[in-house]
């Protein structure tokens, strides 16, 4: 669909009968920073509410969320994951936007080049680079986490691997939230971000093509599936969208939250340096505690009931992958940051079901070399100033100065 043609607007449902009713600001700029203290009165609730502002049932509790994002017949993501109707348009039928069994063809390419063992030839490569960046940052003493640590290996190696065209790929920090954006509600968010992602949509379907891409590279890896007819070849340009957006801001975002958190957390920090095994257990609870993507959504495709509430086909759903994670019922003290807690892998800051994050063994091998390379050299991560960004379901800082104190 055309980003200039907006779509008409549908009139909000009323709420589906008996579901508690909430007139919270989700998505105002205040809240979308710090979101915690309304999830947590919406959870109070219930496990369902109805968010009267946007015309959509929201899921808050741990074991809705994860039991929606299991159940893909009832809560469809091919019926849009996004949460106005232009954005759901944009992206229908590609890989967020599909069920099984086309969801399943088009992951099976996508996944193909960041699956575990596809990346252990990776390994050698992220570890060094990290160890390089580390080095120089450990000499320079202050950084800011979101300018000189974070983006680092998502903005070098990734994009390199990926293989895109060198023209154009400067603006991807800008297109990847821009694309976030416009998952949120209509309003004046995404109205200023549709032009930016038009942008990346043309460089997508202009520039991500065969002869301007690295040979080798993941991006002309789908267009060798299309031509062997793994998927159709009006799919390839789609299908770069998931390389272009997800594949930066929501890893810059991991990372940055788990060194601020460790930086908050002198303890935590020694007791990595101690004992780098809970290296893994460190960075399930920086995604647990700080999801980088807070809400998604789905649609109801048939008449449903979950947490105890019926759902009638057609319902529009917010799965908060925020709210879940910081859910009483699920976790003792939900709001600390706690890397000895049990069942942190039990969190859905990377998804769940069939829609779990594709690059989510990419991420963590990123973020576990930037872990081993400072560990041995850092001593102390002394917090400073920080701010918040602010997006419609990214959640992350916008800079954050620290100082390492070497070891």
């Amino acid at each position: 669909m055309p980003l200039d043609a907006a779509s008409p607007r549908t009139p909000p449902q009323g709420p589906p009968p008996g579901l508690p009713a909430s007139d919270i600001a989700l998505f105002d700029d205040d809240v979308l920073r710090d979101p915690y203290p309304a999830y947590a009165a919406l959870r109070a609730l219930g496990p369902v509410v109805w968010l009267s502002r946007y015309g959509m049932a929201m899921l808050t509790r741990h074991a809705e969320v994860k039991a929606a994002l299991a159940d893909w017949r009832s809560f469809s993501s091919a019926g849009g994951v996004t949460m106005n109707p232009r954005m759901n348009e944009t992206l229908s039928g590609g890989l967020l936007c599909s069920d099984p069994p086309r969801h399943d063809a088009l992951r099976r390419v996508i996944e193909r080049p960041v699956a575990p063992r596809a990346l252990n030839a990776l390994r050698a490569r992220v570890n060094a680079e990290a160890e390089a960046l580390v080095a120089r940052l450990c000499d320079q003493g202050e950084i800011d986490l979101m300018t000189d640590l974070a983006p680092h290996l998502p903005v070098s190696v990734v994009s390199d691997l990926v293989g895109l065209p060198e023209e154009g790929r400067e603006r991807m920090l800008v297109w990847a939230p821009a694309n976030f954006d416009c998952f949120g509600p209509e309003g004046p968010r995404t109205e200023a971000a549709f032009p930016i992602v038009g942008e990346m949509v043309d460089y997508a379907f202009t520039q991500c093509v065969p002869g301007k891409l690295k040979p080798g590279g993941w991006a002309q890896m789908i267009w060798d599936a299309a031509h062997a007819g793994e998927v159709a070849l009006e799919d390839a340009p789609h299908m770069m969208n998931d390389y272009l957006g997800p594949a930066l801001d929501t890893t810059i975002f991991a990372t940055g939250w788990l060194f601020w958190l460790l930086s908050r957390h002198p303890a935590q920090w020694e007791a990595l340096r101690a004992n780098p095994a809970m290296i893994p257990a460190a960075i399930n609870e920086a995604v647990r505690l700080r999801a980088p993507i807070q809400n998604f959504s789905r649609l109801v495709a048939r008449d449903v009931e979950i947490g105890g509430r019926a759902l009638p086909a057609g319902t529009r759903v917010v799965t908060s992958y925020g709210s879940a994670n910081r859910c009483e019922r699920r976790w003792e003290d939900p709001d600390a940051f706690d890397i000895l807690r049990d069942g942190s892998e039990d969190h859905l800051g990377f998804g769940h079901g069939e829609h779990n994050c594709v690059g989510k063994n990419l991420a963590r091998l990123e973020i576990r070399a930037l872990l081993c390379a400072l560990l041995p050299r850092v001593a102390r991560i002394e917090p400073g100033p920080f701010a918040l960004a602010t997006n419609s379901v990214l959640h992350g800082l916008k800079s954050a100065r620290v100082t390492l104190h070497p070891a």
